[in-house]
């Protein structure tokens, strides 16, 4: 056996520590996504972080964070014992095959089945339905809109919403109404429409305008995240339901950030009176260990694409792999067992009352809060009060919350940036955080804004040194910003 060549860097480097924090950024700065890293970089976020808890991480100084980012991604925390525990396990006892493409899997099998079961016990329609696998939110939701245009050929629009958030690959990104992510990459898989979220008045007119029958799909998330948390009015998912079911039209209920527990429920579209014909999942089922993602489909539509020999017109190289899909049964049990779903029901009405509390108290710091489970949103208020034009308008809405993040991680805090709601940072905790942990994070939220009493301390608790790097960093970019929260 060779030895690897000079300037190579070896498994047993990283995993024995021996790249330093200094290492580390440097190589990601140089090979990686420069800019993006660069940005986090000079606010002091870039890490690398390492594990303490699943719910604790510690930077390169010692320095521990109560993590609530993950972007919904970590159901469990940071390497969950639940989930690794069993991967050792498999790892050691499994025979089955590792990509069994074509042929039958029994980890495979066994999440099919295990998915139709939950969902037809909120919704007995989908008794019957079937399940795709892939890697990601995004891919499926490109699986999502090719069952649905198989079902409807000669349709020619796809509804999606505004502020909502499904995803950065061409079709997915076609449904994201956000020049900022869309404008570069046109023209975008045509017939993208998008109708206010929240307003089954507008939704109606514009099936009227277009014609039922010229509409492929409706998608909808059931609770927008990236778009800062938004809930939309009571009745209006059943509307839409009620509404496409009149006219043929499938219904894509986007669950990669609700499904499976973080808002309270097993599935939020249902929850909240819609059947969708197609839902899609991700985020959650791969245990934040591995990448899984699923699209359930109503046999019928199912098989208008995949019937007979056209069943190879969809597929996916590493969906449906034995670790991944063995991670992904693992996760749904440990979710299970636990009760997940009612646990965060429980902890998301206390820690929506602790942030109601501090809004109340801070008002001129937090514009509002919201919440559903363990999604949560602090939207601020713009850190300069004076009416602004569009573009810097938005550039200091952005501003905004980057330094709330800022400030919030020199607490204690790991929150995540909203991509649709310039002004808004969402907190994402693990689903089986501790109550002593969680009751931390909001003491943690409150001492914040009790030192940051007003929008207008985030920038001027910035050292200027960071505010002029970040304010050169700005200049150097696009100008192109997305309209938000007015």
């Amino acid at each position: 056996m060779s030895a690897l060549p000079p300037g190579f860097i070896s498994t047993r480097d990283v995993l024995d520590e021996r790249l330093s924090g200094a290492d580390v950024r440097r190589l990601e700065l140089t090979h990686g996504n420069e800019e993006l890293l660069y940005g986090l970089d000079v606010l002091g976020l870039a890490g690398p972080f390492s594990r303490v808890t699943p719910w604790e991480l510690e930077d390169e100084r010692g320095v521990r964070r109560i993590n609530a980012s993950g972007y919904a991604a970590m159901p469990f925390g940071e390497m969950p014992p639940a989930i690794t525990d069993f991967m050792r396990e498999f790892l050691d006892k499994n025979r089955a095959m590792g990509l069994p493409q074509q042929s039958t899997g029994p980890w495979r099998a066994a999440l099919q089945a295990n998915l139709v079961r939950l969902l037809a016990r909120e919704l007995p329609s989908h008794a019957d339905s079937q399940v795709f696998f892939c890697s990601s939110g995004t891919e499926s939701i490109e699986g999502a809109l090719k069952f649905a245009k198989a079902w409807r050929p000669k349709a020619k629009y796809q509804i999606s919403f505004a502020s909502g958030y499904h995803g950065k690959t061409l079709g997915s990104l076609s449904l994201t109404p956000n020049p900022e992510y869309q404008d570069i990459f046109r023209p975008l898989v045509p017939g993208a429409l998008t109708s206010p979220y929240g307003d089954l008045d507008a939704l109606t007119r514009l099936i009227r305008r277009v014609g039922p029958d010229n509409v492929t799909c409706v998608v909808v998330e059931p609770i927008q995240g990236e778009g800062g948390v938004n809930i939309p009015p009571a009745g209006f998912l059943r509307g839409v339901g009620e509404l496409c079911r009149r006219h043929g039209i499938p219904v894509i209920a986007d669950e990669i950030q609700t499904g499976l527990g973080r808002t309270g429920h097993w599935f939020e579209s249902a929850a909240q009176g819609l059947d969708a014909d197609i839902i899609t999942l991700a985020k959650p089922l791969g245990g934040g260990m591995t990448a899984v993602g699923a699209t359930i489909v109503r046999a019928p539509i199912y098989k208008k694409m995949l019937g007979g020999l056209s069943s190879k017109r969809h597929s996916n190289t590493f969906g449906g792999g034995a670790l991944a899909m063995a991670v992904g049964l693992k996760s749904l049990e440990y979710l299970i067992e636990r009760d997940l779903p009612a646990r965060s029901a429980a902890l998301g009405q206390e820690g929506l009352a602790r942030l109601h509390a501090v809004q109340k108290r801070f008002p001129n710091l937090l514009e509002a809060v919201r919440g559903q489970g363990m999604l949560f949103a602090l939207q601020f208020r713009p850190m300069v009060g004076v009416p602004l034009p569009g573009a810097l308008k938005e550039l200091v809405f952005e501003a905004t919350a980057i330094l709330a993040l800022r400030e919030l991680h020199q607490g204690g805090v790991m929150a995540n940036l909203s991509l649709s709601s310039k002004r808004t940072v969402r907190l994402t905790p693990a689903l089986d955080m501790p109550q002593d942990v969680f009751t931390t994070l909001f003491d943690r939220v409150e001492a914040f804004a009790q030192t940051h009493p007003s929008a207008r301390h985030l920038l001027t608790s910035t050292p200027p040194q960071v505010t002029a790097r970040l304010a050169a960093f700005a200049a150097s970019k696009p100008k192109k910003r997305t309209p938000s929260d007015g």
